[in-house]
């Protein structure tokens, strides 16, 4: 992953604008609110800490991986994706940068987000199970396909880029050979639901899963060894393309998790992208986040305002202390 002193480099010219830039000169702008909970999250703290600290007027769009780099690529909309899990878009991604079309605000998880194939870990230390080739092959100790003969391998909702990774990486390991059924979960909540239900009846559970969520936060498991090495070339022709038709093997590389933003946007809000240039959280505070949101039924909203009252000496280092002022009088 380049470093992100290159990253800023890149948009040094916008990030130096200088500190007396106008807060009331924000105006509007649409924020990505993606479909999974810490990216739903981070758009409703970015909103409120706009609206109330800078004086914006910010809009909410429905997101996901994608669709919104899509349109921020061709159509220059929404102005900010805060949480852009860019392994799936590595390629076009790098091609927008350098053509200025969409500019790397942040890093936003300042440790990286973590991606694979995950089982609950009682039963990994039961049947010593460390790497995905171990798991598979033992079908038997995972139940939930259609087909009662097979183990269930699940699978990301229609969508999401980790569903073409995950379809690919279960083809290359000859998972229908050995026994199993790639699952598709349908939906962030299905997807949950099955990793629920497996702890409920102390079954086990194989599949694809991501940090940082509540989910591992609330259930023990452990993520399994790939036993290869990441190609990066590999990756980008085929691991994250639909139907390659010779997928192999490919770890994941630290995650890489961007605040982006289209050009006209870091342009003309330069008071808004010193804000999202010092804008950055860890792992450990997301998960502490999504599991308070999981344990009192909380929606974004209500689980970034939780994190506003709660975290301040997180959040107020993003910001100059008179717009701290003005976020903590609207709480």
């Amino acid at each position: 992953m380049k470093s992100m002193k290159a990253a800023l480099a890149f948009t040094g010219l916008v990030l130096a604008a200088p500190a007396a830039y106008a807060a009331d000169e924000c105006g509007s702008l649409t924020i990505a609110e993606m479909n999974w909970a810490s990216a739903g999250l981070a758009a409703w703290v970015d909103k409120l800490i706009l609206e109330e600290g800078y004086g914006c007027d910010v809009g909410l769009v429905t997101g996901d991986t994608v669709p919104t780099f899509t349109s921020m690529n061709e159509k220059g909309e929404p102005d900010i994706a805060p949480e852009l899990w860019v392994n799936a878009v590595k390629i076009p991604l790098e091609a927008a940068k350098e053509e200025g079309r969409i500019i790397v605000a942040s890093e936003i998880l300042s440790d990286g987000g973590v991606e694979g194939f995950w089982v609950p870990t009682k039963l990994a230390e039961e049947h010593n199970l460390k790497t995905i080739q171990d798991a598979l092959e033992h079908p038997e100790l995972f139940p939930g396909a259609e087909d009662s003969s097979k183990g269930a391998f699940f699978n990301c909702p229609s969508g999401w880029s980790c569903q073409i990774i995950t379809g690919n990486q279960f083809t290359a390991l000859d998972g229908e050979g050995k026994g199993f059924e790639l699952i598709d979960s349908g939906s962030a909540a299905g997807l949950d639901g099955s990793i629920a239900r497996a702890f409920n009846r102390d079954e086990g559970w194989l599949g694809y899963y991501w940090a940082p969520t509540a989910i591992l936060g609330k259930y023990d498991m452990t993520l399994l060894d790939i036993d290869v090495e990441h190609d990066a070339e590999a990756w980008d022709s085929c691991t994250v393309v639909a139907d390659c038709p010779d997928p192999k093997l490919n770890a994941w590389s630290k995650s890489e998790v961007f605040t982006a933003v289209t050009k006209e946007f870091a342009e003309e809000n330069a008071v808004t992208m010193e804000y999202l240039g010092k804008r950055a959280w860890t792992n450990d505070t997301v998960n502490s986040l999504l599991a308070w949101m999981g344990d009192n039924q909380a929606t974004n909203e209500d689980g970034a305002y939780y994190f506003l009252e709660n975290f301040p000496d997180v959040w107020t280092a993003w910001v100059s202390e008179d717009v701290a002022e003005k976020v903590k009088d609207a709480l």
